[in-house]
């Protein structure tokens, strides 16, 4: 008879340790909070308009394609992909935008025109920022993090420097336009630290933006999550929505059974994709690993206010993707990481996928997704979050020429209290743990518990990190992990 798992939350990490677990025999069940899959990756449908809540972002197709062909299949067989051109766009200023083009070729002779001779750097840079992908991505990620020794191959010997230097040391060192150095700085923003902490190793992120280049899948991010789930279905995984975990059960020091709504299903192996802290609180306390000191000490990834705006007019001077960087990079950082504190004059970023795909916006209308990035753990209320769109509304409307605020359809927004109660996020953070250099790997928070037998854990607390790729990485290791131990 096959061993029966339990799964807490259906994220992306879930649901790719859901479709391995299954295709290696196990028979699993996943048990979602919400009502629907998804995770931080759900979807939100009004008058007409689809909204990505979570995720808006594909990055590292050939991570999707690795996990799909695990299983004999392709993205393809799940929804379709479009190539951004351009890929996106930054602003700086009013009539001041850098927009980066859909090929590598194209983003030298972008980057040549706004300083003199730094195509040449940039190729550089690139080819440095592709080997240390190929180092990462293609290896170092699948490994599981129950050892230093992990680390240790003659690739990342040769290459120690690139741990103890940092992104914007070596950014700020070969280029001189400001402009420039935010555009290589601002892919690591998805690891969640300052590039001023985040090794340089890490500038494989630069060549999955340039090298590999954006993506869209037609529908939405969420068409990703549909497409896995329809894939762990096929395999034989069961869910079951708005199922909240109330306490996992434990005896002789081995997990047993969730608890949901005062019935136990039992198991024999415990996977959580769910918020690592979260899920420990779940336990008695001396079953617990990390103490609440232990999480306090940590570097946490942003939260974020975001905002989700259906328009009755289709926008202009806009891409996709927009970057709105005409404030201090430095002093919004600040806030974040040092303060702790709502910022003055923040950076955002907007996305308007009804620029490039025709099904998530009436005709004639556009969808408008706007996000602040915050410390978690801030004071969260109706009246702030009205001032801060009101502050980047004004901001958007001087920068690209238009009037916008009249052509308002309605407004929906989330924010640190949201990630809390839909989620049971850490301080409401919204990307999990910032990869700096003593949180990386093995020093990350472990998919085996040390103290409570058959139960571990996976997704953006665990390794490799935060990221949608990184997350179905997670559930892959997490998968092998318990296949492994399992057999010994």
């Amino acid at each position: 008879m096959p061993k029966k798992i339990n799964i807490i939350g259906s994220g992306f990490s879930s649901l790719a340790a859901s479709c391995y677990l299954a295709q290696a025999g196990y028979e699993v069940e996943v048990f979602e909070k919400n009502d629907t899959v998804g995770g931080r990756a759900r979807q939100l449908k009004r008058d007409g308009f689809t909204f990505d809540i979570g995720p808006t972002w594909y990055w590292m197709p050939d991570v999707f394609e690795r996990f799909f062909s695990d299983f004999g299949k392709s993205a393809s067989d799940y929804f379709q992909l479009n190539k951004l051109d351009p890929a996106y766009e930054v602003y700086f200023g009013k009539d001041d935008s850098v927009i980066i083009p859909g090929s590598l070729e194209e983003i030298y002779e972008t980057f040549e025109e706004v300083e003199k001779g730094s195509s040449e750097k940039l190729k550089k840079f690139i080819a440095k920022a592709r080997d240390n992908y190929d180092i990462a991505i293609k290896d170092l990620v699948y490994r599981p993090g129950v050892s230093p020794m992990e680390l240790v191959t003659t690739a990342t010997a040769t290459r120690l420097g690139r741990f103890f230097t940092n992104i914007s040391g070596d950014v700020r060192k070969e280029f001189s336009n400001e402009k420039l150095r935010q555009i290589l700085e601002f892919p690591v923003l998805f690891l969640g630290a300052k590039p001023s902490d985040t090794p340089a190793f890490y500038s494989f992120m630069n060549y999955a933006d340039f090298g590999l280049g954006t993506w869209h899948p037609h529908g939405g991010m969420y068409k990703v999550i549909e497409g896995i789930k329809e894939l762990a279905e096929s395999l034989g995984v069961k869910f079951h929505l708005n199922a909240n975990v109330e306490a996992i059960t434990t005896e002789d020091r081995a997990a047993k059974a969730l608890k949901i709504d005062g019935k136990l299903y039992p198991a024999d192996i415990i996977l959580s994709g769910a918020d690592y802290h979260h899920t420990e609180t779940l336990l008695p306390e001396f079953d617990r690993q990390y103490s609440e000191k232990y999480w306090e000490k940590k570097t946490f990834a942003p939260s974020s206010l975001l905002f989700y705006v259906g328009f009755d007019k289709k926008l202009k001077n806009v891409s996709h993707h927009t970057l709105f960087f005409d404030s201090s990079f430095k002093d919004h950082a600040k806030a974040i990481y040092d303060d702790a504190a709502w910022p003055e004059d923040p950076l955002f970023y907007a996305s308007f996928p009804s620029k490039t795909d025709d099904t998530v916006a009436p005709e004639g209308k556009e969808a408008g997704i706007f996000l602040i990035p915050l410390a978690p753990d801030l004071e969260d209320t109706n009246e702030i979050r009205e001032r801060y769109f009101n502050m980047i509304i004004e901001r958007f409307q001087a920068l690209t020429g238009q009037e916008i605020k009249t052509n308002i359809i309605f407004k929906e927004s989330f924010c640190v209290k949201d990630f809390k109660e839909a989620y049971n996020s850490y301080k409401g953070n919204a990307y999990g743990m910032a990869n700096t250099l003593f949180q990386t790997a093995f020093l990350r928070p472990k998919i085996r518990s040390k103290k409570v037998e058959k139960l571990y854990f996976t997704g953006q607390l665990t390794v490799p990190g935060p990221g949608v790729p990184p997350s179905l990485i997670s559930g892959k290791l997490a998968a092998g992990l318990i296949q492994q131990n399992e057999q010994n």
